[in-house]
């Protein structure tokens, strides 16, 4: 298994977070099964989807340095 890094908007990751924390899953296990699904079960991706992409992609990231001034900013001290 390895490590990934994705960007995530705030708000969904922390819905999604507490979602997952509230009903005892694992949320990569979740991002996994969503992955898995999608390539399985729906090789072609629709054109709504492809297009969202590339909204998302033109989005800002958010910079956040070193792995201290991450966990300053999100509180994990």
């Amino acid at each position: 298994m390895t490590l990934k890094t994705f960007n995530i908007e705030e708000s969904v990751y922390r819905k999604f977070s507490d979602m997952c924390k509230g009903n005892g899953l694992s949320m990569s296990k979740q991002v996994e099964f969503f992955m898995r699904s999608v390539i399985e079960e729906e090789p072609e991706l629709k054109k709504e989807y492809i297009e969202k992409l590339k909204k998302i992609r033109k989005e800002p990231t958010i910079k956040i340095g070193s792995i201290e001034n991450f966990r300053k900013r999100y509180g994990l001290n």
